[in-house]
C-alpha cells in the first residue's frame, strides 16, 4: 500500500507516521511525507497513492483545495482529512472524504481508517486471466486455490473454475502480498479461505481438502499466524 501524508507541521507529520506504522505493524506499506499540497500533487501525478492523509489548514494551498485538485486526477482515492478544528471538516463533504481525524491522531480511529482502506483494496484487487473465451478479470479475494496441471493452472474461485496457461511459481510471487501460500508443489492456496488444518492437509471454505507437504507444515502454521496477526492490526 502506498500512503501519502501532506502536512506542513513536522511534529504532526511524525505523529501521523508513527500512528500508521504502529497500526500496520510491518505490513507491506510505503509512506511518503509532503509539506505542501503542490509537491504532493506533483508526486501523485507521477505515481498515484492508495491512501492520502491531508492537513486542512496549510499555507499556500489549504487541504480542501488540494483535495479538489486531487479529485480531478483520481476520483476514488481515499482522502482522510487531518485537522485541529473539526468545524473545518464540513467543507470536505464535496470531495467525498473517507474520514476526518482530529490532531493529535487517535490510535483507535487510525486503526479503523486503515482497516476500511485495506478491506476495500482487497475487494477490488484483481487478476486478468486468459481463457479460451478471451481475457477475464478475476477478483483475487474470490480465489480459493490454484492447482498446477501439466502446462495449465486450474484456478478454483467462489464464482467458478478457470483453466489458464501459466506458471504456478509466477502466481506464487505475484500473490505473495495477497495472503497466498504454496502448501505443495502443485497447490497455491489463499490463507483467507482456509477453514481448518490437519495432519498433512487443510480444508477450505468450500470443504475442499488439499494435501500439505511435510516440509511445508511448519511454514504454513507461521504464515497463518502472521496473516491473522496482520488482519487484526
Amino acid at each position: 500500500m502506498r500512503i501519502a501524508i501532506c502536512d506542513d507541521q513536522v511534529g504532526c507529520q511524525e505523529q501521523t507516521l508513527a500512528a500508521i506504522k504502529k497500526c500496520l505493524r510491518g505490513a507491506d506499506a510505503h509512506v511518503d511525507i509532503f509539506s505542501s499540497g503542490i509537491s504532493f500533487l506533483r508526486a501523485f501525478k507521477d505515481r498515484p497513492y492508495d491512501l492520502v492523509f491531508l492537513d486542512i489548514e496549510m499555507p499556500e494551498m489549504d487541504g480542501i483545495t488540494v483535495a479538489k485538485k486531487l479529485r480531478t486526477l483520481h476520483k476514488d482515492v481515499p482522502i482522510v482529512f487531518l485537522t485541529s478544528h473539526i468545524e473545518f471538516a464540513l467543507e470536505g463533504y464535496e470531495v467525498n472524504a473517507l474520514r476526518y481525524l482530529t490532531k493529535p491522531v487517535d490510535l483507535e480511529k487510525m486503526q479503523k481508517v486503515l482497516s476500511v482502506v485495506v478491506d476495500k483494496m482487497r475487494q477490488q484487487r484483481s487478476l486478468w486471466i486468459k481463457t479460451d473465451a478471451g481475457e477475464e478479470k478475476l477478483l483475487v479475494n474470490n480465489i480459493l486455490f490454484m492447482e498446477a496441471q501439466n502446462q495449465n493452472i486450474l484456478i478454483c474461485a467462489t464464482n467458478g473454475n478457470y483453466c489458464v496457461r501459466y506458471n504456478l511459481s509466477d502466481y506464487e510471487k505475484e500473490l505473495a502480498s495477497d495472503g497466498f501460500f504454496r502448501i505443495h508443489r502443485g497447490y497455491l492456496v489463499s490463507l483467507a479461505h482456509i477453514k481448518s488444518t490437519g495432519k498433512g492437509e487443510i480444508t477450505l471454505d468450500n470443504n475442499t481438502v488439499l494435501p500439505v507437504s511435510r516440509s511445508k507444515e511448519k511454514d504454513l502454521k507461521e504464515a497463518l499466524f502472521q496473516y491473522v496477526r496482520k488482519e487484526a492490526f
